[in-house]
């Protein structure tokens, strides 16, 4: 895909995307909060699933073991308590996480486990064969857990912006327009290819071009909202992206 980053300009507008953040939803949690701050948790417990199971199965886990740890981990991050003490001043979002699981891992190594599948505890949903599915996709030999962490955490951002990118789409009634574009949001797509969505679509080739690059220009705005809300400071945004797109790049 394009670089997540271009044609995205800092601008002070970002500073307003940190009203709602992921460390706020976390921050929510461990108060007596509401229903709602319960259910955006566990929303970011089923988007970032994936990179933290990634990350336990290169740590040697047999892929049983790797779901119940996972869950586990989750699980216990859903209760509010385990909150109160949060500083989102002190890192991003997903070292946070990863810092958490491997305090959580190394516990469960101390004591053996006395439930497992998460018995007793909240019981999330995850798609378990897809997760393994794809940590042997993208799992490469030279790859440390912590780069596999890393990784899949830029796949699982890119995901929720393709999920954000298309329920825009299909709000704005035009569902069809983004699943015959968004093909070109990968890198390198021949120009050419233009004519043949404008025949199926019946639009000139000009304006298949213009919708592209409002596709790929809104898809880096979103890109860039995702990391706002996975960092502390806005200062933090041009830094992480970087970051990431370093990491698909490699």
């Amino acid at each position: 895909m394009n670089s997540p980053g271009d044609a995205v300009e800092p601008s002070a507008k970002v500073s307003g995307l940190f009203a709602t953040t992921h460390w706020s939803v976390v921050l929510a949690a461990g108060q007596a909060g509401s229903t709602r701050s319960s259910e955006a948790l566990e929303n970011l417990c089923r988007t970032y699933w994936h990179p933290l199971y990634a990350y336990v199965r290169r740590r040697g886990y047999g892929i049983e073991d790797a779901q119940d740890l996972t869950q586990g981990f989750l699980a216990q991050l859903l209760e509010r308590q385990s909150f109160v003490r949060v500083d989102p001043s002190k890192g991003r979002f997903r070292s946070f996480l990863l810092a958490a699981l491997n305090y959580y891992l190394a516990d469960e190594r101390d004591r053996a486990r006395a439930q497992k599948r998460g018995g007793g505890q909240p019981n999330l949903s995850f798609d378990a064969q897809t997760a393994e599915q794809r940590y042997r996709l993208e799992s490469a030999d030279s790859l440390s857990p912590d780069e596999v962490f890393e990784r899949q955490w830029a796949l699982a951002l890119l995901d929720q912006v393709l999920v954000r990118l298309e329920q825009e789409f299909r709000a704005a009634d035009k569902a069809a327009l983004f699943q015959r574009l968004r093909g070109f949001l990968v890198a390198g797509t021949a120009e050419e290819n233009y004519a043949d969505a404008a025949a199926e679509l019946g639009m000139t080739g000009q304006a298949v071009k213009k919708a592209v690059h409002r596709l790929r220009h809104r898809y880096s705005e979103l890109f860039r909202e995702e990391i706002a809300h996975t960092v502390g400071t806005p200062a933090e945004v041009d830094e992480e992206i970087r970051h990431l797109c370093a990491l698909m790049a490699g």
